[in-house]
């Protein structure tokens, strides 16, 4: 199989975007989260997308149907539609003979530290797990998947740290299958800007964990990226709804119910019960998917187009 039959492969599975990185594109990675560690043998990397429905969205643009995003939007792809796809996907390369190593996007960070502070990202912790040799990192080795897309040509991070394609803009989320089978990596993207520091992101972002000035820079294949030196505990918290103003899910209005700067455990404790699988997506992405993709279909500048806008009433905030 040559690089174009496989990515015909992959959407056969049922992946909706697809490219291939080189091996050597993930030079200067952190140790901790680099993918050669994973399978040093590796020739090629197969990124794929998976697209988020636009209307796995519209409930919570409405406030009437959060369950939709939660279950469709994000646990179905990252716990169900991908380890199928991959499966299929991996199966068809091991027949021929290959090895292939499947990525989802449903592991738990746990040896890593997720921060934003720059000295801990990449680090093990020790707590958690310990090298099983002096030369390797600890396990589990996690890289980042939107890095991993961007240098299999997919897209460019945008100002939220999200992957942006000119397909879905933000609205897709991420696998990866590493290979031993050769393959002709796709020229990183070089299409037409799409983030444009239009800051709605930062500006939508229901607990302000996007900044509009604090970036981050790194140098990935060659290319210098930059993006919003964002606040991963403010993040994390809005993620599971800590805006009061977004949340119709609070369980009391005392003084406990201002919780984003509680921590994610704790947020867990505004909403109603049971919580199951991702039921905690209450925030929606508003900013670093909604605002952009709205800002992005304004534009013209994605191939998945609608008939309709997305936004066709006045945002609702709660008083």
């Amino acid at each position: 199989m040559d690089a174009s039959q496989v990515k015909q492969f992959a959407k056969d599975c049922g992946a909706d975007l697809v490219g291939i990185a080189s091996m050597d594109r993930f030079e200067g990675a952190p140790k901790q989260m680099d993918p050669r560690w994973i399978f040093p043998d590796a020739k090629a990397m197969v990124v794929m997308g998976f697209r988020i429905l636009r209307g796995a969205l519209r409930g919570v643009e409405e406030g009437t149907f959060f369950v939709g995003y939660s279950g469709m939007g994000y646990a179905g792809i990252n716990t169900i539609l991908q380890p199928m796809v991959l499966w299929e996907f991996c199966k068809g390369l091991e027949d021929r003979g290959y090895e292939a190593v499947p990525v989802p996007n449903n592991f738990s960070w746990s040896a890593i530290h997720a921060t934003g502070n720059e000295e801990e990202i990449g680090r093990p912790r020790p707590e958690w797990s310990r090298p099983v040799s002096p030369d390797r990192p600890a396990p589990d080795v996690f890289f980042s998947l939107r890095i991993a897309a961007f240098c299999a040509g997919l897209g460019e991070i945008g100002w939220s740290k999200m992957l942006l394609t000119p397909v879905f803009g933000p609205r897709q989320r991420l696998a990866a299958v590493m290979t031993d089978l050769p393959l002709e990596p796709d020229p990183l993207y070089d299409g037409p800007a799409l983030c444009d520091r239009c800051m709605l992101c930062a500006k939508d972002c229901s607990v302000s964990a996007i900044p509009s000035e604090a970036s981050v820079k790194v140098t990935v294949a060659g290319r210098d990226l930059e993006w919003a030196d964002i606040d991963y505990t403010k993040c994390s918290v809005g993620f599971c709804g800590g805006d009061r103003e977004h949340n119709p899910f609070m369980l009391t209005d005392d003084e406990e119910a201002g919780f984003n700067q509680h921590p994610y455990g704790r947020a867990q404790n505004f909403k109603l019960h049971p919580q199951n699988g991702y039921g905690r997506a209450l925030e929606g992405a508003k900013g670093c998917i909604r605002a952009c993709m709205l800002h992005l279909e304004q534009q013209g500048k994605l191939s998945n187009t609608f008939v309709n806008p997305f936004r066709r009433r006045p945002p609702w905030r709660l008083a």
